[in-house]
């Protein structure tokens, strides 16, 4: 099918990121959320982002304008109904996502393709309380969307051909690259970044090294751009533990148990840049350790 009406839920982060992309890519955005400040403060950042991208000329004044007015938002969901292609970019909470496929199934055209960017929840399960499973994918994007090449396609046991066909064409009209993975906890990116996270969190709960020590290790000792307490604190711990907890209930196995100490900070509050401490703080003009 030709996409050109894509509708966005979540104006988070990823929501806003996505809707970023795909704007310049030429298509009509609806981005939705629950909070109209929350859709001003993305329509600001995505503008403030694009303009970074006209100030290194990788896109021109033009085409950040034609981007711009392609982008409109919207607090009622059911807004969302007519769009060709639907991405679910909401909180990383399975009963929040069923909540808002739900909402949107008496509205949607018969052609609407509902896809998440969950990063670890069961695509098949999603689907199943939809009546489109078979039009019903995983769409997971990485953080931060414009600059990030990859893109997850998880097919459910349901997903058609037509499906995916449609949904990797719009990668490819993002010039990014799909991998396409198999819909097992967390899929590929997160099923081998989130271990090697929680084992560095694991390496500073039994004093194995510092928070400094082992971010210097794994940039200077295995060429990493960002060391994975760093990135973790970037993430969101919320969100890694989110996701380490979804590996080890679907895996049942004992080596995806998260860190004691991954579950202190998200009990405390600690969930990295967003709330201005996690592994570090980020309350001064330089990020310290926090242990």
């Amino acid at each position: 099918m030709d996409i050109k009406h894509i509708g966005v839920v979540g104006a988070g982060q990823m929501g806003n990121g996505i809707a970023h992309v795909m704007a310049l890519a030429g298509y009509d955005v609806l981005l939705n959320d629950i909070n109209g400040e929350a859709l001003e403060a993305a329509i600001a950042r995505i503008d403030k982002n694009i303009e970074r991208q006209v100030s290194k000329g990788a896109v021109s004044v033009l085409e950040k304008a034609e981007a711009m007015a392609r982008i409109s938002t919207t607090v009622t969901l059911t807004d969302l109904g007519p769009c060709d292609l639907i991405i679910e970019a909401a909180t990383e909470r399975e009963e929040i996502k069923h909540q808002i496929f739900a909402t949107l199934l008496p509205h949607l055209a018969e052609h609407t393709i509902l896809t998440s960017n969950t990063s670890s929840i069961s695509i098949t399960r999603l689907a199943a309380k939809t009546d489109r499973p078979e039009r019903f994918m995983g769409f997971h994007f990485m953080n931060p969307v414009p600059l990030m090449q990859l893109v997850e396609l998880i097919r459910g046991i349901a997903t058609d051909q037509p499906t995916y066909d449609a949904c990797l064409a719009v990668v490819e009209r993002l010039n990014k690259t799909a991998a396409s993975a198999e819909d097992f906890p967390a899929f590929i990116v997160n099923r081998i970044l989130m271990p090697m996270i929680n084992e560095a969190v694991y390496t500073l709960y039994e004093g194995v090294g510092s928070v400094h020590s082992i971010d210097q290790s794994l940039k200077l000792g295995a060429n990493h751009p960002m060391g994975p307490l760093e990135l973790a604190d970037f993430i969101g711990l919320d969100t890694c533990l989110a996701i380490m907890n979804v590996l080890h209930d679907g895996l049942a196995d004992t080596k995806y148990r998260p860190c004691p100490l991954l579950t202190k900070y998200v009990e405390a509050g600690w969930l990295g840049r967003k709330t201005k401490r996690g592994f570090y703080d980020y309350r001064g003009d330089v990020p310290v350790p926090t242990r």
